[in-house]
């Protein structure tokens, strides 16, 4: 056996027992990666504030906890305290209000009532009421488990980011590619990162604040019900309709007649048509701009939404991160393909003039 065959099996061999090895941390360092590609700017400009790559790492790193994981951890602290001070009263009257609701609808939505019985059929308001009561303690499980997941990310983050110099040498050394072709795929997945990271913290915040504001005027969380509408906001088509669908039937058992219709326009005009269809597509364009001075690496807001989009339905929340990477490697392995046929073409044009 030839020596570069047995070294090629003991590769693959070891390779199998690394995977098996650090199969639980693979989705948190890939998502560690990637966010240390997404934000290596932020690491730039601590690196230039305080001259020393560790300090930079570390700021870099509190900061993504702070800023990406600190709204986790309010969340779920908040949610398991409200599961656990439920008024069974309220929740009963409420359940005898929308179940009267659906058996009788208003005359323009008479059509629906068909469907509206089957699912009141299938629903049992105080049935899961008490599956949340008792989902709270599962719910804190949750919690924990997510902390510990965010806990993971962060300090892959920081080695990533702390040794990124010394895995970019040695990815350059590995990988049998040109400068060139390195080059163009770095700069792609690194541009198109960035843009998505930060168009998703900027639109989420954004719309957000702009339900948060609006629903702490009638006595709600601002901060918790805005935290949760900016996640929302991020499932296509339906995200905003899971938060002011349930505010807008409250309010109208409460017979706050004006708040319901307020809450719902307010969502509907000023959240989902203006801010999420015209307002998001120039925030992401913006964005695009400010990061990104060559035209060639940017990448059309469009297809990063679309990407985000995909990347939530077949991945879940960290989609998001992984659908836009996918798709902007492939993209800059297609466009290393047309800088290669091009080299071709032109190499084949000078042989033949000759």
């Amino acid at each position: 056996m030839k020596p570069q065959y047995f070294i090629a099996i003991l590769f693959a061999f070891s390779l199998y027992w690394m995977y098996l090895l650090y199969k639980p941390f693979l989705l948190a360092m890939t998502i560690a990666a990637l966010l240390a590609i997404s934000t290596s700017n932020v690491q730039t400009f601590f690196e230039k504030k305080f001259h020393s790559k560790m300090a930079a790492a570390i700021a870099s790193s509190f900061l993504l906890a702070v800023l990406f994981f600190g709204p986790f951890a309010y969340i779920f602290t908040t949610l398991t305290i409200m599961l656990k001070s439920i008024d069974m009263t309220t929740l009963s009257g409420f359940e005898a209000f929308i179940k009267e609701k659906m058996t009788n609808p208003p005359h323009i939505l008479g059509f629906l009532k068909p469907y509206l019985a089957g699912m009141l059929h299938d629903v049992d308001i105080k049935s899961l009421a008490s599956k949340a009561i008792a989902l709270t303690g599962k719910i804190g499980a949750f919690s924990a488990g997510f902390v510990k997941n965010a806990f993971l990310i962060v300090v892959f983050y920081f080695f990533a980011q702390y040794h990124s110099g010394l895995i970019v040498n040695f990815l350059k050394r590995i990988v049998q590619m040109s400068e060139s072709d390195t080059m163009i795929l770095s700069r792609e997945l690194s541009s198109v990162m960035s843009v998505v990271f930060y168009s998703i913290l900027v639109t989420a915040a954004f719309e957000g604040l702009l339900f948060g504001i609006a629903i702490s005027f009638f006595g709600y969380n601002g901060i918790f019900y805005g935290i949760l509408f900016g996640f929302a906001s991020l499932i296509p088509v339906v995200g905003a309709a899971l938060m002011w669908v349930p505010f807008m039937s409250y309010e109208f058992y409460l017979g706050h007649t004006f708040n319901a219709i307020f809450i719902a326009l307010y969502t509907i005009v000023v959240i989902s048509i203006i801010a999420d269809t015209f307002i998001k597509p120039i925030i992401i364009q913006e964005i695009n701009k400010k990061l990104l001075s060559d035209n060639d690496a940017r990448l059309d807001s469009l297809v990063i939404f679309f990407a985000i989009i995909a990347g939530l339905a077949t991945f879940g929340f960290w989609g998001m991160i992984l659908g836009p990477a996918i798709t902007a490697f492939f993209l800059a392995i297609l466009k290393v393909f047309e800088v290669r046929t091009k080299e071709c073409v032109d190499s084949e044009a000078i042989l033949q003039k000759r």
